[in-house]
């Protein structure tokens, strides 16, 4: 006859610490996901390389769209500015524009004393 290994039976204060009375969450976690059941004695070494790739991996895409996140943030914030710096320049263009007019110039010349002209200037015509 072929006897059954012996195991070890858990009993629910086997999850509480003698030492501490308090409750131990790892041991709490082992008995809610049996782990050692799917995995057996424990983790086989081969499977620990590509699981820290994996895990690798998973940093460098959440490194990447954080990045990315706030390119996109850095972005959004330059082209507001440039949009209120544009509205900026035509506004002082049309200012600039409006004070560089002909009568403008003259209505601020004329504190200064110096008037405009109503008649056409005169040309010198000198004979050899």
């Amino acid at each position: 006859m072929i006897m059954a290994a012996n195991t070890f039976k858990r009993s629910k204060k086997s999850l509480e610490t003698p030492a501490r009375g308090g409750f131990n969450p790892f041991a709490w976690f082992e008995e809610k996901f049996p782990i050692s059941n799917w995995l057996g004695d424990g983790v086989p070494v081969k499977l620990i390389p590509p699981l820290l790739y994996a895990a690798f991996l998973a940093l460098v895409y959440i490194w990447s769209n954080h990045r990315a996140e706030n390119t996109i943030r850095k972005i959004e914030r330059v082209q507001q500015e440039v949009e209120d710096i544009r509205a900026d320049v035509t506004t002082l263009e049309a200012a600039y524009m409006y004070s560089s007019k002909q009568s403008e110039v003259a209505k601020k010349a004329m504190p200064l004393g110096i008037y405009e002209i109503a008649e056409p200037p005169n040309k010198i015509i000198v004979k050899k």
